[in-house]
């Protein structure tokens, strides 16, 4: 295996991990649109706590961007 065979095969693997943490962003984003736009109407802590509550993956997902950005991207 010469050494740009070697390139090109990472290349390959690396390109479909960078879209990972977008896909996952705007999963996230789409889970929490309802509540996103009912917190923008009326903000309340219990609004805010039922978002946090039935939404967990989603919330994980976003406050975990920052890591996923920089593994992947």
């Amino acid at each position: 295996m010469t050494k740009s065979s070697g390139n090109s095969e990472r290349r390959r693997r690396a390109v479909p991990a960078r879209w990972f943490p977008i896909l996952l962003i705007l999963l996230a984003l789409a889970d929490l649109r309802t509540e996103v736009l009912l917190l923008s109407d009326q903000f309340t802590i219990t609004g805010l706590g039922y978002a946090i509550r039935h939404h967990q993956l989603a919330v994980v997902v976003l406050l975990g961007s920052g890591s996923l950005w920089r593994r992947f991207g």
